[in-house]
Protein backbone atom coordinates (compact mmCIF):
# COMPACT_ATOMS: atom_id res chain seq x y z
CA UNK A 1 0.00 0.00 0.00
CA UNK A 2 2.13 2.92 0.44
CA UNK A 3 4.81 3.09 3.42
CA UNK A 4 7.71 4.03 2.65
CA UNK A 5 10.94 5.06 4.36
CA UNK A 6 11.31 8.66 5.10
CA UNK A 7 14.20 9.74 3.84
CA UNK A 8 16.72 7.37 2.60
CA UNK A 9 15.78 3.83 1.23
CA UNK A 10 17.19 1.69 3.82
CA UNK A 11 18.08 3.78 6.75
CA UNK A 12 16.52 2.58 10.57
CA UNK A 13 14.61 -0.62 8.49
CA UNK A 14 16.40 -3.32 10.39
CA UNK A 15 13.64 -4.25 13.09
CA UNK A 16 12.33 -7.72 12.80
CA UNK A 17 8.53 -6.94 14.26
CA UNK A 18 7.58 -9.55 16.90
CA UNK A 19 10.30 -11.42 18.08
CA UNK A 20 9.43 -14.77 19.06
CA UNK A 21 10.94 -15.68 22.52
CA UNK A 22 12.57 -12.39 23.27
CA UNK A 23 12.31 -11.51 26.66
CA UNK A 24 10.38 -8.05 27.20
CA UNK A 25 12.48 -6.22 29.55
CA UNK A 26 16.19 -5.51 29.51
CA UNK A 27 18.89 -6.73 32.18
CA UNK A 28 18.42 -5.11 35.34
CA UNK A 29 19.60 -1.23 35.88
CA UNK A 30 19.24 1.02 38.48
CA UNK A 31 15.94 2.85 38.62
CA UNK A 32 16.33 5.46 40.22
CA UNK A 33 19.19 6.91 38.31
CA UNK A 34 16.57 7.09 35.34
CA UNK A 35 17.43 3.15 34.02
CA UNK A 36 15.00 0.37 32.92
CA UNK A 37 14.97 -2.24 36.07
CA UNK A 38 14.26 -5.91 35.61
CA UNK A 39 10.84 -6.93 35.17
CA UNK A 40 10.18 -9.22 38.22
CA UNK A 41 6.76 -11.06 38.94
CA UNK A 42 7.76 -13.63 41.33
CA UNK A 43 6.57 -14.82 44.28
CA UNK A 44 9.42 -14.66 46.86
CA UNK A 45 7.73 -17.00 49.31
CA UNK A 46 4.10 -18.78 49.82
CA UNK A 47 2.47 -20.41 52.78
CA UNK A 48 0.19 -22.83 51.74
CA UNK A 49 -2.62 -23.57 54.43
CA UNK A 50 -5.46 -25.11 52.01
CA UNK A 51 -6.29 -28.14 50.41
CA UNK A 52 -6.86 -28.16 46.60
CA UNK A 53 -10.54 -28.72 45.79
CA UNK A 54 -11.73 -29.99 42.88
CA UNK A 55 -15.64 -29.87 41.97
CA UNK A 56 -16.36 -32.34 38.69
CA UNK A 57 -20.03 -30.73 37.25
CA UNK A 58 -21.31 -33.89 35.30
CA UNK A 59 -24.31 -32.90 32.71
CA UNK A 60 -27.49 -34.62 33.70
CA UNK A 61 -29.72 -32.97 30.83
CA UNK A 62 -30.88 -29.53 31.08
CA UNK A 63 -31.29 -27.70 34.44
CA UNK A 64 -29.67 -31.10 36.31
CA UNK A 65 -26.24 -31.20 37.30
CA UNK A 66 -24.44 -33.36 39.86
CA UNK A 67 -21.15 -32.79 41.81
CA UNK A 68 -18.64 -34.33 42.62
CA UNK A 69 -15.83 -32.83 45.30
CA UNK A 70 -12.21 -34.31 45.15
CA UNK A 71 -9.85 -32.72 47.80
CA UNK A 72 -6.19 -33.20 48.01
CA UNK A 73 -4.49 -34.25 51.56
CA UNK A 74 -3.56 -31.26 53.68
CA UNK A 75 -1.02 -29.49 52.25
CA UNK A 76 -0.18 -27.39 55.05
CA UNK A 77 3.64 -29.09 55.68
CA UNK A 78 3.91 -29.92 52.16
CA UNK A 79 7.02 -28.50 50.78
CA UNK A 80 6.76 -26.42 47.73
CA UNK A 81 7.58 -27.18 44.30
CA UNK A 82 10.81 -24.36 42.73
CA UNK A 83 10.14 -23.50 39.45
CA UNK A 84 12.73 -22.95 36.69
CA UNK A 85 12.69 -19.05 37.82
CA UNK A 86 14.83 -18.54 41.10
CA UNK A 87 12.57 -16.01 42.22
CA UNK A 88 9.47 -17.35 41.93
CA UNK A 89 8.26 -20.49 43.97
CA UNK A 90 5.25 -22.83 43.42
CA UNK A 91 3.01 -24.02 45.70
CA UNK A 92 2.40 -27.89 45.95
CA UNK A 93 -1.79 -27.42 45.36
CA UNK A 94 -0.73 -25.31 42.29
CA UNK A 95 1.62 -28.05 41.17
CA UNK A 96 -1.18 -30.56 41.99
CA UNK A 97 -3.84 -28.51 40.23
CA UNK A 98 -1.86 -28.37 37.02
CA UNK A 99 -1.30 -32.07 36.98
CA UNK A 100 -5.07 -32.78 37.42
CA UNK A 101 -5.21 -30.37 34.16
CA UNK A 102 -2.79 -31.74 32.09
CA UNK A 103 -3.99 -35.46 32.39
CA UNK A 104 -6.28 -34.54 29.37
CA UNK A 105 -6.49 -32.12 26.15
CA UNK A 106 -7.93 -29.03 28.27
CA UNK A 107 -9.37 -25.77 27.40
CA UNK A 108 -8.69 -24.04 30.82
CA UNK A 109 -10.29 -20.55 32.21
CA UNK A 110 -8.35 -19.33 34.44
CA UNK A 111 -9.96 -16.51 36.72
CA UNK A 112 -9.80 -14.72 40.05
CA UNK A 113 -9.17 -11.50 41.72
CA UNK A 114 -6.58 -8.62 41.02
CA UNK A 115 -3.24 -9.69 41.67
CA UNK A 116 -3.81 -13.40 42.84
CA UNK A 117 -1.51 -14.99 40.50
CA UNK A 118 -3.35 -15.77 37.54
CA UNK A 119 -0.63 -14.40 35.28
CA UNK A 120 2.04 -16.87 37.01
CA UNK A 121 -0.21 -19.39 37.10
CA UNK A 122 -0.76 -19.41 33.55
CA UNK A 123 3.09 -19.46 32.54
CA UNK A 124 3.69 -22.85 35.11
CA UNK A 125 0.35 -24.48 33.81
CA UNK A 126 1.57 -24.07 30.01
CA UNK A 127 5.18 -25.28 30.87
CA UNK A 128 3.21 -28.69 32.99
CA UNK A 129 1.36 -28.60 29.10
CA UNK A 130 4.25 -28.69 27.11
CA UNK A 131 5.92 -31.83 28.93
CA UNK A 132 2.53 -33.52 27.29
CA UNK A 133 1.75 -31.37 24.24
CA UNK A 134 3.91 -30.10 21.50
CA UNK A 135 1.99 -27.03 21.38
CA UNK A 136 -0.09 -25.13 23.74
CA UNK A 137 -2.59 -22.29 22.75
CA UNK A 138 -3.13 -19.13 24.72
CA UNK A 139 -6.15 -16.91 24.38
CA UNK A 140 -5.20 -13.31 26.17
CA UNK A 141 -7.79 -11.64 27.15
CA UNK A 142 -6.40 -9.21 30.14
CA UNK A 143 -5.72 -6.02 27.98
CA UNK A 144 -4.10 -4.13 30.79
CA UNK A 145 -1.57 -7.18 32.09
CA UNK A 146 -0.79 -8.43 28.15
CA UNK A 147 1.56 -11.64 28.34
CA UNK A 148 2.77 -11.84 24.47
CA UNK A 149 2.07 -8.59 23.09
CA UNK A 150 1.83 -5.15 24.07
CA UNK A 151 -0.98 -3.69 26.72
CA UNK A 152 -4.44 -2.88 24.80
CA UNK A 153 -4.76 -6.44 22.59
CA UNK A 154 -6.59 -9.59 22.66
CA UNK A 155 -4.45 -12.52 21.09
CA UNK A 156 -4.38 -15.96 20.79
CA UNK A 157 -0.61 -17.46 20.74
CA UNK A 158 0.63 -21.00 20.15
CA UNK A 159 3.66 -21.51 22.39
CA UNK A 160 5.97 -24.89 21.35
CA UNK A 161 8.76 -23.62 23.85
CA UNK A 162 8.86 -23.80 27.63
CA UNK A 163 9.59 -20.59 29.54
CA UNK A 164 12.71 -21.29 31.74
CA UNK A 165 11.56 -17.90 33.69
CA UNK A 166 8.33 -17.54 34.77
CA UNK A 167 9.21 -14.28 36.09
CA UNK A 168 9.89 -12.61 32.67
CA UNK A 169 7.28 -12.83 30.03
CA UNK A 170 8.11 -12.76 26.32
CA UNK A 171 7.30 -10.87 23.27
CA UNK A 172 5.63 -13.72 20.43
CA UNK A 173 3.86 -13.35 17.26
CA UNK A 174 0.50 -14.00 17.84
CA UNK A 175 -1.51 -16.41 15.22
CA UNK A 176 -4.38 -13.83 15.35
CA UNK A 177 -4.31 -10.34 17.22
CA UNK A 178 -7.38 -7.74 17.65
CA UNK A 179 -6.30 -4.07 19.16
CA UNK A 180 -8.73 -2.76 21.89
CA UNK A 181 -7.38 0.16 22.39
CA UNK A 182 -7.57 -0.01 25.80
CA UNK A 183 -6.31 -1.06 28.81
CA UNK A 184 -9.26 -1.79 30.33
CA UNK A 185 -12.90 -3.97 29.20
CA UNK A 186 -14.36 -1.47 30.90
CA UNK A 187 -14.16 1.06 27.93
CA UNK A 188 -16.26 -1.11 25.82
CA UNK A 189 -17.47 -4.75 27.49
CA UNK A 190 -19.49 -5.40 23.97
CA UNK A 191 -16.94 -5.06 21.95
CA UNK A 192 -14.73 -6.85 24.22
CA UNK A 193 -16.73 -9.80 24.74
CA UNK A 194 -17.18 -10.05 20.84
CA UNK A 195 -13.08 -9.96 20.55
CA UNK A 196 -12.50 -12.51 22.94
CA UNK A 197 -15.00 -14.76 21.40
CA UNK A 198 -14.07 -14.24 17.69
CA UNK A 199 -10.22 -15.58 18.97
CA UNK A 200 -11.93 -18.40 20.94
CA UNK A 201 -13.66 -19.39 17.65
CA UNK A 202 -10.13 -19.35 15.74
CA UNK A 203 -8.91 -21.87 18.11
CA UNK A 204 -11.70 -24.19 17.32
CA UNK A 205 -11.74 -23.93 13.45
CA UNK A 206 -7.75 -23.99 13.40
CA UNK A 207 -6.56 -25.68 16.26
CA UNK A 208 -9.21 -27.84 18.47
CA UNK A 209 -8.90 -30.44 16.31
CA UNK A 210 -5.45 -30.84 16.18
CA UNK A 211 -5.56 -31.57 20.07
CA UNK A 212 -3.95 -28.41 21.15
CA UNK A 213 -4.93 -27.57 24.73
CA UNK A 214 -6.27 -24.10 25.26
CA UNK A 215 -5.33 -22.32 28.08
CA UNK A 216 -7.37 -18.86 28.69
CA UNK A 217 -6.02 -15.48 30.82
CA UNK A 218 -8.54 -13.30 32.05
CA UNK A 219 -8.56 -9.98 33.86
CA UNK A 220 -8.95 -9.75 37.70
CA UNK A 221 -12.68 -7.52 37.30
CA UNK A 222 -14.83 -10.00 38.83
CA UNK A 223 -17.41 -8.04 39.82
CA UNK A 224 -20.40 -6.04 38.30
CA UNK A 225 -19.84 -5.59 34.86
CA UNK A 226 -17.12 -7.64 35.24
CA UNK A 227 -18.53 -10.81 36.75
CA UNK A 228 -21.23 -10.60 33.75
CA UNK A 229 -18.20 -10.53 31.27
CA UNK A 230 -16.68 -13.96 32.45
CA UNK A 231 -19.98 -15.86 32.90
CA UNK A 232 -21.07 -14.80 28.84
CA UNK A 233 -17.03 -16.15 28.20
CA UNK A 234 -17.49 -19.37 29.75
CA UNK A 235 -20.99 -19.69 29.38
CA UNK A 236 -19.71 -19.58 25.27
CA UNK A 237 -16.52 -21.10 25.54
CA UNK A 238 -17.86 -24.39 27.59
CA UNK A 239 -14.00 -25.45 29.20
CA UNK A 240 -13.26 -28.54 30.51
CA UNK A 241 -11.64 -27.06 33.66
CA UNK A 242 -12.35 -23.53 35.47
CA UNK A 243 -9.97 -23.10 37.47
CA UNK A 244 -10.70 -20.12 40.60
CA UNK A 245 -7.93 -18.69 42.31
CA UNK A 246 -9.09 -17.40 45.40
CA UNK A 247 -7.63 -14.81 48.56
CA UNK A 248 -8.13 -14.81 51.85
CA UNK A 249 -10.49 -11.89 51.22
CA UNK A 250 -13.87 -13.47 50.69
CA UNK A 251 -15.88 -10.50 49.35
CA UNK A 252 -13.41 -9.71 46.53
CA UNK A 253 -13.70 -13.47 45.54
CA UNK A 254 -15.61 -15.40 42.33
CA UNK A 255 -18.56 -17.52 43.84
CA UNK A 256 -17.74 -21.28 44.69
CA UNK A 257 -18.73 -23.35 42.35
CA UNK A 258 -19.74 -23.00 39.21
CA UNK A 259 -20.77 -19.62 39.59
CA UNK A 260 -22.00 -18.88 36.02
CA UNK A 261 -25.17 -21.26 36.52
CA UNK A 262 -27.16 -20.76 33.50
CA UNK A 263 -24.71 -22.55 31.32
CA UNK A 264 -25.65 -24.58 28.69
CA UNK A 265 -24.95 -28.35 28.91
CA UNK A 266 -21.40 -29.56 28.61
CA UNK A 267 -20.72 -33.33 29.26
CA UNK A 268 -18.43 -32.21 31.90
CA UNK A 269 -16.96 -29.07 33.55
CA UNK A 270 -14.36 -29.26 36.16
CA UNK A 271 -14.28 -26.46 38.90
CA UNK A 272 -10.71 -26.58 40.70
CA UNK A 273 -9.99 -23.63 43.28
CA UNK A 274 -6.95 -22.69 44.68
CA UNK A 275 -5.45 -20.60 46.83
CA UNK A 276 -3.27 -17.26 45.94
CA UNK A 277 0.48 -18.41 46.39
CA UNK A 278 2.09 -16.25 49.12
CA UNK A 279 0.09 -16.20 52.75
CA UNK A 280 1.65 -14.89 56.21
CA UNK A 281 1.78 -16.71 59.10
CA UNK A 282 -1.73 -15.80 60.05
CA UNK A 283 -3.03 -18.05 56.24
CA UNK A 284 -3.97 -14.64 55.20
CA UNK A 285 -3.33 -13.60 51.64
CA UNK A 286 -0.35 -11.39 50.45
CA UNK A 287 -0.95 -10.35 47.36
CA UNK A 288 1.51 -9.09 44.75
CA UNK A 289 1.58 -5.14 44.54
CA UNK A 290 1.90 -4.07 40.91
CA UNK A 291 2.55 -0.68 39.56
CA UNK A 292 0.38 -1.81 36.34
CA UNK A 293 0.52 1.83 34.53
CA UNK A 294 4.83 1.11 35.03
CA UNK A 295 4.76 -2.22 33.69
CA UNK A 296 2.65 -1.69 30.50
CA UNK A 297 5.20 1.11 29.97
CA UNK A 298 7.88 -1.28 30.09
CA UNK A 299 5.63 -3.38 27.90
CA UNK A 300 5.70 -0.86 25.41
CA UNK A 301 9.00 0.78 25.74
CA UNK A 302 10.45 -2.87 24.80
CA UNK A 303 8.18 -3.61 21.51
CA UNK A 304 9.71 -0.20 20.10
CA UNK A 305 12.96 -1.19 21.13
CA UNK A 306 12.59 -3.18 18.30
CA UNK A 307 12.74 -1.09 15.68
CA UNK A 308 16.62 -1.75 16.78
CA UNK A 309 18.89 -4.26 16.03
CA UNK A 310 18.86 -7.25 18.77
CA UNK A 311 22.39 -6.97 19.80
CA UNK A 312 21.57 -3.25 20.57
CA UNK A 313 20.74 -2.48 24.00
CA UNK A 314 19.53 0.21 26.01
CA UNK A 315 19.89 0.22 29.52
CA UNK A 316 18.33 3.84 30.27
CA UNK A 317 14.94 5.76 29.29
CA UNK A 318 16.88 8.85 27.67
CA UNK A 319 18.92 6.45 25.48
CA UNK A 320 15.89 4.75 24.18
CA UNK A 321 13.85 8.34 23.56
CA UNK A 322 16.88 9.64 21.59
CA UNK A 323 17.20 6.41 19.15
CA UNK A 324 13.74 6.71 18.56
CA UNK A 325 13.52 10.51 18.36
CA UNK A 326 16.51 9.63 15.66
CA UNK A 327 14.86 6.45 14.06
CA UNK A 328 13.72 7.18 10.41
CA UNK A 329 10.15 6.91 10.72
CA UNK A 330 7.99 5.23 7.37
CA UNK A 331 6.24 7.59 4.98
CA UNK A 332 2.21 7.02 4.80
CA UNK A 333 0.12 8.61 2.28
CA UNK A 334 -2.87 9.50 4.14
CA UNK A 335 -5.00 8.44 1.34
CA UNK A 336 -3.83 4.80 1.46
CA UNK A 337 -5.55 4.09 5.03
CA UNK A 338 -8.22 4.67 6.80
CA UNK A 339 -8.36 6.09 10.25
CA UNK A 340 -10.71 4.66 12.85
CA UNK A 341 -10.99 5.60 16.44
CA UNK A 342 -12.06 2.73 18.52
CA UNK A 343 -14.29 4.41 21.48
CA UNK A 344 -15.18 8.13 20.37
CA UNK A 345 -15.57 10.05 17.79
CA UNK A 346 -14.00 13.70 16.27
CA UNK A 347 -15.26 16.22 14.32
CA UNK A 348 -13.54 15.58 10.79
CA UNK A 349 -11.41 18.77 10.95
CA UNK A 350 -9.99 17.52 14.21
CA UNK A 351 -9.19 14.23 13.45
CA UNK A 352 -5.19 15.05 12.61
CA UNK A 353 -4.72 16.58 15.85
CA UNK A 354 -6.45 13.42 17.60
CA UNK A 355 -4.23 11.18 15.90
CA UNK A 356 -0.55 12.81 16.54
CA UNK A 357 1.38 11.97 18.93
CA UNK A 358 -0.62 8.29 19.60
CA UNK A 359 -0.14 5.19 19.39
CA UNK A 360 -2.05 3.34 16.73
CA UNK A 361 -2.90 -0.06 15.74
CA UNK A 362 -2.03 -1.41 12.44
CA UNK A 363 -4.72 -3.36 10.74
CA UNK A 364 -5.61 -5.25 7.78
CA UNK A 365 -9.67 -5.03 7.25
CA UNK A 366 -9.15 -6.68 3.50
CA UNK A 367 -7.67 -10.36 4.18
CA UNK A 368 -9.54 -10.41 7.76
CA UNK A 369 -12.43 -12.30 8.83
CA UNK A 370 -15.24 -10.72 11.50
CA UNK A 371 -12.40 -8.17 12.67
CA UNK A 372 -9.42 -6.07 11.75
CA UNK A 373 -6.68 -8.03 12.44
CA UNK A 374 -3.87 -6.44 13.71
CA UNK A 375 -0.28 -6.69 12.69
CA UNK A 376 1.27 -4.78 15.03
CA UNK A 377 1.91 -0.85 16.66
CA UNK A 378 3.09 2.42 15.41
CA UNK A 379 3.77 6.01 16.63
CA UNK A 380 2.32 8.93 14.41
CA UNK A 381 5.18 10.87 15.04
CA UNK A 382 4.01 14.13 12.82
CA UNK A 383 1.58 14.75 10.00
CA UNK A 384 2.25 16.68 7.34
CA UNK A 385 -0.81 18.39 6.22
CA UNK A 386 0.05 19.86 2.88
CA UNK A 387 1.89 17.18 1.68
CA UNK A 388 -0.86 14.36 2.91
CA UNK A 389 1.45 12.42 4.73
CA UNK A 390 1.97 11.16 8.29
CA UNK A 391 5.14 10.04 9.86
CA UNK A 392 5.11 6.32 11.62
CA UNK A 393 7.33 4.79 13.55
CA UNK A 394 7.31 1.01 14.56
CA UNK A 395 9.44 -2.44 14.90
CA UNK A 396 7.11 -4.06 11.88
CA UNK A 397 8.65 -5.09 8.61
CA UNK A 398 7.69 -2.95 5.38
CA UNK A 399 6.91 -6.24 3.52
CA UNK A 400 3.60 -6.93 6.33
CA UNK A 401 3.31 -3.30 6.53
CA UNK A 402 1.96 -3.28 2.55
CA UNK A 403 -1.14 -5.28 3.75
CA UNK A 404 -1.87 -2.52 6.08
CA UNK A 405 -4.47 -0.49 4.90
CA UNK A 406 -6.38 0.85 8.65
CA UNK A 407 -5.29 2.91 11.55
CA UNK A 408 -7.03 1.89 14.93
CA UNK A 409 -6.87 4.53 17.24
CA UNK A 410 -7.70 4.10 21.39
CA UNK A 411 -6.33 5.45 23.92
CA UNK A 412 -2.83 3.58 24.59
CA UNK A 413 -0.95 6.54 25.10
CA UNK A 414 3.02 7.12 24.54
CA UNK A 415 5.41 6.39 27.72
CA UNK A 416 5.89 9.66 29.50
CA UNK A 417 9.81 8.42 29.98
CA UNK A 418 9.74 8.38 26.25
CA UNK A 419 8.27 12.00 26.42
CA UNK A 420 10.10 13.74 28.64
CA UNK A 421 13.68 12.70 29.37
CA UNK A 422 15.95 15.88 30.56
CA UNK A 423 18.81 16.86 27.53
CA UNK A 424 16.40 15.24 24.67
CA UNK A 425 13.55 16.74 22.86
CA UNK A 426 10.56 14.70 21.50
CA UNK A 427 9.47 14.83 18.12
CA UNK A 428 6.17 14.32 19.44
CA UNK A 429 5.89 17.13 21.61
CA UNK A 430 8.09 19.77 19.46
CA UNK A 431 6.34 22.84 16.98
CA UNK A 432 4.92 22.01 13.95
CA UNK A 433 4.26 18.88 14.30
CA UNK A 434 1.22 19.41 11.97
CA UNK A 435 2.82 21.38 9.06
CA UNK A 436 1.00 23.06 6.65
CA UNK A 437 3.78 24.71 4.86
Amino acid sequence: MGFEPFQTANAGLRASGFTAGHPIFPPPCDSEAGEIPKYDSGYQSSKDAGSLVVFCFVSRGRGSRKSKVFRTADMAAAPETVSPSAKIFIPQEWSDAAEVIAHATPIVFICGPKNCGKSTFSRYLVNVLLRRFKKVAYLETDVGQTEFTPPGLLSLTVIDKINPDLAIPCLKTPERCLFFGDVSSKRDPTMFLSYALSLYEDYMKDMFSSGIPLVINTCGWVKGIGYELLVDMINHISPTHVLNIKISVKSKNLPTGAFWLNCPDTNAVTVMEINAARQDHLGRSVLEQKDASFRRDLHLMTYFQQCFPSYKSFYTYKELARALSAHPPYEVPISSVKIQHLHCQFPVTETFYSLNATIVGLADSVSSKQFPQCVGLGIVRSIDTSRGVLLLITPVPQSILNGVDLLLQGFIQIPSSLLQVQGCVSPYMSTHVLSTY
